[in-house]
């Protein structure tokens, strides 16, 4: 995949992705209308009310699981596959919102004597309380950025608006998640006295908290360790021991100018290139070589890591830098070559 061709490439791994998906989110409304009116205290079995109280914690737990999978990729590399195609998860997200809004309109509004989208908003105009305050509003705001995000996920949409607006406009999920949070706790204060649901809305905010403050911690301490380093050489700084490099694996060095390489091993060859993807600044060090390439972990585009540039017929190039040892170390030299400059490798002596 690169940034000069526009259509979306579809191959083995996104089949299973998007089917997983697929299958996951059906299993889920189905068990749902099956299992909850037990405990939800709902005789209405299979009708509007059940299908849109499915709908609408598919799409709480699904918003959950896209703000999990980002700390969780930075913690463990384990979780590093589901970053591919997590674009598609947001607009599988946005649909199955937008279904549980429609459900709720047919549902409440059915049989108002005004239009039902007027109703929706002047039905509860008590804005001074906040346990009474209309959770219309804050589930409509939260489905109108799910919308704007979904409608601009192409990559024609980042090409058009510039990656600066783009990412700012898909930062605004974490207001989307804010706004639909206290939908859901205040419709529980207002209609539900159940402590399994609160249990667990109390659970779902707490994880992605507590994620993102782990990840967060964990590239704070190696940003300072990388930065207070005390065997650093000038005017090239330490990158990693040769032990530590998995083969066909990167890891991210932090530069003095606050950038980030990704120093990759190949075979016995050692190279770096930036760790910023060209398409849509994805971070390569978590990716992985295939095919002789470094593939970025976020959407599959690939970089030769000896000259920072996509493979034929592909043209997109990111910076290279240059890298030496010194004996059991990997130096690089944090300035940064044009992309696609052409560097050699530090070349490792044959193991056994």
């Amino acid at each position: 995949m690169t940034v000069a061709w526009r259509p979306v490439q579809w191959n083995r791994t996104k089949l299973v992705y998007d089917a997983a998906l697929v299958v996951g989110i059906t299993l889920y409304v189905i068990v749902f209308l099956r299992v909850a009116p037990a405990w939800l205290d709902v005789k209405t079995v299979g009708g509007a009310e059940m299908r849109m109280r499915a709908l609408g914690s598919c799409a709480y737990i699904m918003l959950h699981f896209i703000l999990c999978i980002g700390p969780l990729a930075r913690l463990d590399r384990r979780f590093l596959p589901l970053l591919y195609n997590r674009r598609h998860f947001g607009v599988a997200l946005f649909f199955v919102a937008l279904a549980h809004a429609l459900y709720v309109i047919g549902w409440y509004q059915a049989f108002s004597p005004i239009d039902r989208y007027t109703a929706l908003l002047i039905g509860n105009l008590n804005v001074t309380s906040f346990i009474g305050f209309p959770i219309e509003y804050l589930g409509i705001a939260g489905l109108l950025i799910l919308f704007v995000m979904a409608a601009t996920s192409h990559d024609f949409w980042l090409h058009f608006l510039g990656p600066p607006l783009w990412k700012a406009i898909h930062m605004l999920v974490y207001v989307a998640w804010g706004l639909l949070v206290m939908h859901v706790v205040l419709g529980l204060l207002q209609s539900e006295h159940s402590p399994v649901l609160a249990g667990l809305v109390i659970a779902g905010a707490g994880a992605v908290i507590v994620l993102h403050l782990a990840a967060g911690i964990v590239e704070l301490r190696s940003d300072r360790k990388a930065a207070t380093g005390a065997d650093q050489v000038e005017p090239w700084i330490v990158a990693c021991r040769i032990g530590e490099l998995a083969d066909s694996r990167g890891i991210a060095v932090l530069l003095p100018d606050g950038e980030r390489a990704a120093v990759f091993r190949h075979g016995n060859r050692v190279s770096a290139i930036s760790n910023a993807c060209g398409h849509q600044n994805g971070p390569l060090a978590e990716g992985r070589i295939i095919d002789g390439c470094v593939t970025c972990p976020w959407h599959g585009f690939q970089y030769d890591p000896e000259t920072g540039r996509a493979p034929a017929p592909f043209t997109d190039r990111v910076p290279t830098y240059r890298v030496s040892r010194s004996g059991d170390t990997i130096l690089i030299d944090p300035n940064a070559l044009p992309p696609g400059t052409p560097t050699a490798p530090v070349i490792l002596e044959a193991e056994g």
